[in-house]
């Protein structure tokens, strides 16, 4: 029988550092889709990758006085490696800088332009070169890129642009009447209100640099970051130059699975250029939320971010996929604490599955000499308890075809609790004591076994190494892992058990705090050295001449107002009606804000602080007569105050005194 084809990709990582957490979240989850869908019977293809080429690669490899492709091939090899420790089962790794994807690529600008859908113009607008992306005045907040935050520069030069513009039409259509394409349904709404404002066509060229793809025919231009990076998902099947292998099987892909800072490119960009080929879309792109710490995004350079490799050395690779995709829900930001980890991992791993493992095997040792005993008649919850692990699997995957890990590793541990129950209720121990109920504990244990054999291969597609290690002590090893078998209870009998070590120690958790804090303290310092020494030594000269350890660098004061001026400022407060995303940046929210008799739409950088449902009905000190202007499209009348206190931002709370504020 032809297994069906199922075929799911990662974002291509841009190698401009080491990978962090935030990154292996992605990959863990394909990884388990993959391996699961592997279990189901399907013939899988898992892509994963590097984009490899653009302006900032080449600054990086200037300012370290290498080549950027020698640049690029120490990350890579990093990232491989972490891979490779995280047991990530990808099928093909594509990188852009490979003579096959380069190929294919200017094959596909020659098909796009053939087209008519590719011509030659001029570009001038702001250019974000951390994002590869270029902005218009109005796109820009507060001359900074929208969605990175950090300051762009003015640019103009020749360029191709594609007609993205043309495709606008179609794009709707897309998001309107095929709603599965773009989940979760919070990302398809912002998509579809960013199309509706209207689309501009596509710089995809550069002249300013020249590592990248050169365009065909007119090689001082390189061919813009976005058309080759989202080109990888198809070239690596072999487009346009083989279409009748990998191709032909496994396009369109099932699922693109993406962070939600590029859904933008992947659902609007990617489909557009798809269309121009007159080739199939993919069939869903997945957005996925952050991984936040507390305080804010993770940061290399502040040495805040969480090195997978540290914890996996520490806690093990399964260990760490488990809390992953346990603890988060797709679609949504979480946020990361080391004791948020190590209490999941305790309670869920050492105490329900590690214990329920080790109590079984010992018990099936200690009363029937290892081998485990043929069941009889069914008692007491008997029949609860096999129903619930044998209906474990159809929700298992009723929920990952939601890609909801979370749900479905509940579903799982939903009969790992009932079996801990199970021994409680039944007491083994008890029943040892009274040899004419020998047959009665026998039953029990053939229904622990049992329920440990499906368990195992419940858990494999998210912790396989785990799973391996419950057969080996089932004495199962050597039999096929098969999801069917999930369905069925009462399978073995007479083969022998032997107790390993603890799958899941426990562990202290007080103690492992201050050794990750530990960890993280010194992450933290050497992030601080490596800043000072891209800085040239500024901070040790600052040492030097006697300013404390630690200290901020000294930002100088603006020029003097006078109090008339101040003054100038209308200070008001103002309840908030409703907040929600900015369609079109992630780092914004637009606000309703009643001030009085009226009611004001204002916008502000802060979505990264604040749940918008957390702050409707709060009051806030707002400045009342700041000019209107457009920020993504959309106006804001006025400016809403924050405040830092150093752990978070909160709105400036008011004090009124006879109508007027006092602060």
């Amino acid at each position: 029988m032809t297994k069906k084809p199922y075929y799911i990709t990662t974002p291509i990582y841009y190698p401009s550092s080491n990978l962090h957490i935030g990154h292996t979240y992605c990959t863990v989850m394909a990884d388990a889709m993959a391996r699961f869908k592997r279990l189901e019977g399907y013939d899988v293809r898992f892509l994963t990758g590097t984009d490899e080429h653009g302006q900032k690669i080449q600054k990086l490899a200037d300012a370290k006085g290498v080549t950027p492709q020698a640049y690029v091939d120490e990350v890579v090899d990093g990232i491989k490696k972490l891979w490779a420790t995280m047991e990530i089962s990808y099928d093909d790794f594509i990188r852009t800088t490979e003579d096959r994807h380069v190929r294919r690529v200017q094959e596909i600008f020659k098909k796009m332009y053939a087209k008519g859908d590719i011509y030659k113009g001029e570009y001038e607008g702001l250019y974000c070169t951390p994002c590869e992306a270029f902005w218009t005045e109005t796109q820009a907040v507060d001359g900074k890129c929208p969605d990175c935050g950090r300051p762009v520069e003015k640019a103009k030069e020749e360029a191709y642009f594609f007609k993205l513009s043309k495709y606008q039409d179609r794009l709707i259509d897309l998001f309107e009447n095929n709603p599965e394409f773009l989940q979760p349904e919070s990302r398809r709404n912002e998509m579809l209100a960013f199309v509706k404002q209207g689309l501009d066509d596509l710089c995809i060229s550069r002249t300013s640099f020249d590592w990248g793809v050169p365009v065909p025919g007119d090689e001082k231009h390189v061919i813009y970051v976005w058309l080759d990076a989202l080109s990888n998902y198809a070239t690596a099947l072999g487009y346009p130059e083989k279409m009748d292998d990998l191709y032909a099987k496994y396009w369109p892909a099932d699922v693109h699975l993406v962070g939600k800072e590029i859904v933008r490119f992947h659902t609007v960009i990617w489909p557009a250029m798809l269309m121009s080929l007159d080739a199939p879309l993919p069939k869903q792109v997945l957005g996925h939320g952050w991984i936040l710490l507390e305080g804010g995004k993770m940061s290399k350079s502040r040495g805040n971010c969480v090195d997978p490799v540290k914890l996996i050395d520490r806690y093990g690779v399964d260990a760490l996929k488990y809390f992953l995709l346990r603890e988060y829900t797709f679609g949504q930001d979480g946020v990361f604490t080391n004791e948020v980890m190590l209490n999941r991992m305790n309670y869920d791993l050492a105490n329900d599955l590690g214990n329920l493992v080790s109590r079984t095997v010992s018990m099936i040792e200690k009363y029937d000499g290892g081998i485990v005993p043929a069941a009889g008649t069914d008692e007491g919850t008997d029949a609860e308890l096999k129903a619930i692990c044998t209906g474990a699997a159809e929700k298992v995957s009723a929920y990952m075809d939601k890609f909801s890990f979370s749900q479905a590793l509940e579903e799982i541990w939903v009969a790992i609790r009932r079996t801990n129950k199970y021994i409680d209720e039944t007491m083994p121990w008890a029943l040892a004591k009274d040899p004419e109920k020998k047959d009665r504990l026998d039953t029990v244990m053939h229904n622990l076994a049992e329920a440990l054999r499906i368990v195992s291969i419940l858990i494999y597609p998210f912790m396989h190494s785990t799973s391996e290690k419950m057969r080996e002590q089932l004495g199962i090893a050597d039999q096929e892992i098969r999801w069917e078998d999930t369905f069925v209870f009462d399978v073995l009998n007479g083969n022998t058990v032997k107790k390993g070590d603890a799958i899941f120690p426990r562990m202290d958790v007080e103690k492992e705090l201050a050794a990750l804090e530990e960890m993280q303290k010194a992450q933290m310092e050497e992030a601080a050295k490596m800043a000072a020494a891209a800085e040239g030594g500024a901070a040790e000269e600052a040492k030097e001449e006697g300013e404390a350890e630690g200290d901020a660098p000294e930002i100088p004061y603006k020029d003097f107002i006078e109090f008339d001026d101040f003054e100038k400022i209308d200070f008001r407060v103002g309840k908030i009606l409703s907040a929600e995303k900015h369609p079109k940046a992630d780092k914004l929210l637009v606000f309703q804000v009643k001030i009085g008799k009226d009611t004001r739409q204002i916008i502000s950088g802060v979505a990264e602080h604040f749940k918008p449902e957390d702050c409707v009905g709060k009051k806030v000190l707002v400045v009342a007569n700041l000019k209107p202007r457009k920020l993504r499209g959309l106006e804001s009348h006025g400016m809403l105050m924050f405040a830092d206190n150093g752990d978070r931002m909160e709105f400036m709370t008011t004090i009124a005194r006879d109508g007027e504020v006092v602060c």
